[in-house]
């Protein structure tokens, strides 16, 4: 008879072991709580079959529950364990990434304004662009050549073709090229 009822509680344990590992893969949350629910499943089955079995079979099938409910916690706990580690390991990795970015990105601002500024230098310098003084043809070349974007370029152009149009605004116009090829 004490032999039946550690097959039924062991049968029991081994039902609830196949369906515990056929599951589809749940999220370490889910994993926590399933091996809580599977836990106290096995120990309230263990504890109905103890319950009407002898003294000798009541000790066995708690001791048993008490295994695998600590057996099953443990696994959920590495499980959560290992998920939040892999968690901090990506999210340092974005952070990562996401510093490299914005510091390319700077560099390469920091660039173009200071060939912005070189560009605008160079053309005061060599007397292209003055208040008396316009070489429209060579800058708009110069412009083309740079490496500025052509977005900027275009506005540059726009600026030179209005100095060109109106001289009286050069001074005007020249302002607004400093604050445009130096911010």
């Amino acid at each position: 008879m004490s032999r039946i009822i550690i097959l039924i509680i062991i049968a029991g344990l081994g039902a609830g072991a196949y369906f515990y590992l056929n599951q589809p893969e749940p999220t370490p949350a889910e994993k926590l709580q399933s091996a809580a629910k599977e836990a106290g499943e096995a120990v309230g089955e263990a504890a109905t079959a103890a319950q009407e079995a002898a003294s000798e079979a009541l000790s066995t099938a708690t001791q048993q529950a008490g295994d695998a409910a600590s057996a099953a916690v443990e696994q959920a706990g590495e499980a959560a364990e290992q998920a939040g580690q892999t968690a901090t390991d990506l999210a340092n990795q974005a952070g990562d990434a996401a510093t490299d970015l914005a510091n390319q990105a700077g560099d390469q601002v920091a660039a173009l304004t200071a060939q912005g500024q070189e560009l605008l230098n160079t053309w005061v310098d060599e007397g292209m662009l003055s208040a008396e003084q316009f070489d429209y043809d060579a800058m708009v070349e110069s412009v083309k050549n740079s490496q500025l974007s052509q977005e900027i370029q275009d506005q540059v152009i726009k600026i030179l073709d209005g100095i060109k149009e109106a001289p009286e605004t050069a001074a005007l116009k020249i302002q607004e090229l400093r604050n445009l090829l130096t911010q």
